[in-house]
């Protein structure tokens, strides 16, 4: 690739670009194509990749044929494959091939879209895009949104809302000397929502984990009797966060019933359902998704199960004004007579990539139909995979089958400890295979297995693969020693 780089820019003339943007594709579509060969997780020690990089900038110009190579050698081999179909741990994060091609449209007109006259079409691209998806979900149209980075971003930002609406006045007179405030969250929920009520000032201490059910649900007498204690003491109820589909289990908490809660006390309710929230376009799943209309705040996660590209968090609410309260400003340099929403409003961030042309896209290139019969295959193979799991008495659940993810570990009699070493080679086993990779928890003090189906990419054959690399690891691991 000849160099052609224009010396009083210092950019790439267009056949440069052109050349390299055909190679660039090149290897994407190879990498698509080969992944499910790869190792999904990289043979690499900590550091080796940074060593390869050099520790100098270089003062002159590659070509982009030598980067790529580097890319490919040193970068592409050292990262775990999200995009693998044997990637079954947390939850996943692949990236259908319109997601690919709409972040190569986002970078080349590179747009802020902080306020509507400066993008008035990437604002009205998101403010479509979202209400898109909002009705792909369910929710009533009273509901409208944005995008932002992730769900801890989303958390985050609604806490703030919260925060305000409980007449803490923080945005005029800051945190001193006001009211001690809490927020309600199950002991299985993401830790998002402590790291929010950190960054919010609130503390460690505010954080009111609420104990849940046999199914790992947050039990609803339980909050009312957390926000009764709290009240008593004079500290006021913040923020009640329900999960449907909680970080370890994909459990649902009963979002009808700590709705209720929530209003006759007058607290602020989030709904993450950062995961699970696109399975609300498959109409059998919907009652799992039952009050979630009456929340102050949702946030689900496009980014996970419906296959765009990082990062794609959608926060949606009934309301703006609580948002705009909490952190809304515009400096004299931005004022604008246009009559339009600003999307910098609602958030922290001022400058806004064109994330709704990702959604957009999705949407256009895929269509509600495809992307819920996506999730209702998923859904499918992780309860036929639980099923088989159990056959034979080797592998038992650790709770009950939720969306697509099972939670389980190899049964064991004897002492605890043995057990849960035992558990945790087979693990190390299968994903020191690497055709799979599966992460784990803990639950109920026990060391649990993980196995999430999320990857547009796996297959029935990719659950096959792992189910046998498990029964073959715990038949080669005996629990009583080390393997």
């Amino acid at each position: 690739m000849p160099d052609h780089t224009d010396r009083t820019s210092g950019d790439w003339g267009p056949e440069t670009l052109r050349a390299a943007l055909e190679a660039a594709a090149e290897w994407t579509v190879d990498y698509r194509q080969r992944v499910g060969e790869l190792p999904v997780f990289p043979a690499v020690e900590p550091g080796g990749v940074r060593r390869a990089l050099g520790d100098r900038p270089p003062r002159e110009p590659q070509s982009f044929e030598r980067v790529l190579a580097d890319f490919d050698e040193h970068i592409a081999s050292g990262l775990t494959h999200w995009n693998h179909p044997g990637f079954l741990a947390y939850f996943s994060s692949s990236t259908r091939a319109p997601s690919i091609v709409a972040e190569l449209l986002i970078a080349a007109v590179g747009v802020n879209a902080m306020l509507w006259r400066t993008s008035p079409a990437a604002t009205e691209v998101e403010r479509t895009s979202v209400d898109w998806l909002r009705q792909a979900v369910g929710l009533p149209a009273s509901f409208s949104g944005v995008i932002l980075d992730t769900a801890s971003t989303s958390t985050f930002t609604a806490l703030l809302a919260a925060r305000e609406r409980a007449g803490t006045a923080v945005r005029t007179d800051g945190l001193a000397g006001g009211p001690s405030l809490a927020v309600y969250t199950s002991e299985q929920s993401h830790s998002s929502v402590e790291k929010s009520a950190l960054a919010a000032g609130l503390g460690h201490r505010a954080v009111r984990r609420i104990e849940v059910d046999d199914a790992f649900r947050m039990r609803p007498e339980a909050l009312e009797t957390a926000i009764a204690a709290d009240l008593a003491k004079g500290v006021r109820p913040a923020m009640v966060c329900a999960t449907v589909g909680t970080t370890s289990t994909a459990s649902v908490d009963p979002v009808e019933a700590l709705g209720a809660v929530a209003r006759r006390h007058g607290v602020w309710l989030h709904v993450d359902a950062a995961y699970a929230g696109p399975a609300a376009m498959v109409p059998e799943q919907r009652a799992n998704f039952r009050g979630w209309e009456t929340a102050d705040s949702i946030v689900l996660n496009p980014h996970k199960w419906l296959g765009t590209s990082l990062d794609c968090s959608v926060l949606l609410y009934p309301e703006a004004a609580p948002f705009r309260a909490s952190l809304a400003l515009t400096p004299t340099y931005l004022e604008s007579e246009d009559d339009e929403t600003n999307l910098m409003d609602i958030g922290l961030a001022l400058g806004r990539r064109f994330r709704g042309l990702k959604l957009w896209v999705l949407f256009r290139c895929v269509g509600t139909d495809g992307l819920a019969e996506t999730l209702r295959r998923h859904i499918a193979m992780a309860e036929a995979a639980a099923a088989r799991l159990v056959d034979g008495g080797v592998f038992e659940l650790a709770a009950p089958v939720s969306f697509s993810t099972v939670c389980f570990r190899a049964a064991w009699a004897g002492d605890q400890a043995t057990g849960d070493r035992w558990n945790r080679e087979i693990m190390a086993r299968v994903n020191a295979g690497g055709r799979s990779f599966l992460s784990h928890t803990e639950l109920g003090r026990r060391y649990v297995l993980r196995l999430s189906v999320g990857s547009v990419h796996t297959e029935e054959r990719h659950l096959d693969e792992v189910l046998d690399a498990l029964h073959r690891a715990a038949d080669e691991l005996s629990p009583g020693e080390p393997g």
